[in-house]
């Protein structure tokens, strides 16, 4: 995993459910393209004993709540009956006893496991179990976002025709793409997200003259022209762009539809324009849309 990536997301999912629940003791990973678990990254251990352990679906606690696709815990690891114990001699060198394993399931996908852990043979309550699932849910979505960031993204790697239906999708996955940066935590991977949107916008072919477009030319330029617009006023326009009104710009974008005319009011101002349609235009011709 990317430590600007996924990495960076469990390991705040962990540092979460050690704050929120009370445990001393927090692990997790991410499961590979094998459906194997490998753990990699902890929080409050004392030896590297779990780091980069392998666990596959079924085995051991967190194996079982990749098969059952549900969180599941014990009181004392070692003594449990309810569980295979392939991962004794590490679980025993990090010196764990109370276990608890949520799975991250994305689209109903388990995509990784959290476990919290105490060092000794209590029962866990509900206090740790809320937080583990808190923060399993708040991994979840994370994740969700970064997927449909990628599957979005990897649409402009591909051979584009000139058939400007072709063309209204780009512009679409435009608009989805720059509502999709607000909900980006890592400020690094949103910031990476808004400049290939600009880039887009500015290597996008203009329409020709018989009505048809130019495809995408590459490569892409190194950086998008700089924008007399607010990152949100174009969030706004790139909506627009697609057809929807003020009130769905709103719903897409987490805005009041008072809020959607502001952008849009200054955002025409900025460009000299007196209508929505007339601001969406002069913004491609800037390179600003698509």
């Amino acid at each position: 995993m990317s430590e600007t990536g996924e990495a960076v997301d469990v390991r705040a999912a962990l540092l979460r459910m050690r704050r929120s629940g009370g445990l001393p003791v927090a692990f997790g990973g991410l499961l590979t393209g094998g459906r194997q678990l490998r753990i990699s990254e902890l929080s409050g251990t004392e030896t590297s004993a779990l780091r980069t352990l392998a666990i596959t679906p079924g085995n051991g606690l967190g194996g079982k709540a990749i098969a059952l696709s549900r969180p599941f815990s014990v009181t004392d690891y070692h003594a449990s009956r309810v569980i295979s114990h392939e991962y004794d001699q590490a679980v025993a060198a990090e010196g764990l006893r109370s276990v608890l394993a949520v799975p991250v399931v994305v689209r109903s996908r388990v995509r990784g496991v959290l476990y919290g852990a105490l060092r000794q043979p209590m029962a866990l309550g509900d206090r740790p179990l809320t937080a583990a699932v808190d923060a399993a849910r708040e991994l979840e979505q994370s994740l969700a976002v970064r997927d449909e960031a990628h599957r979005l993204l990897a649409r402009f790697h591909q051979p584009r025709s000139v058939d400007p239906r072709a063309w209204e999708e780009v512009r679409e996955a435009h608009g989805e793409l720059r509502a999709l940066a607000p909900l980006i935590a890592d400020p690094r991977l949103r910031q990476a997200l808004l400049t290939a949107c600009g880039r887009i916008a500015a290597a996008s072919g203009a329409p020709g003259r018989d009505g048809e477009v130019s495809a995408v030319r590459e490569p892409l330029p190194p950086t998008a022209p700089v924008s007399p617009l607010a990152p949100r006023e174009i969030d706004v326009l790139a909506t627009v762009a697609s057809g929807a009104t003020n009130a769905e710009t709103g719903r897409r974008l987490g805005l009041r539809p008072e809020t959607v005319k502001s952008y849009l009011r200054s955002a025409m101002r900025k460009l000299g324009a007196h209508t929505r349609l007339e601001a969406v235009v002069s913004a491609r011709r800037a390179g600003l849309l698509p």
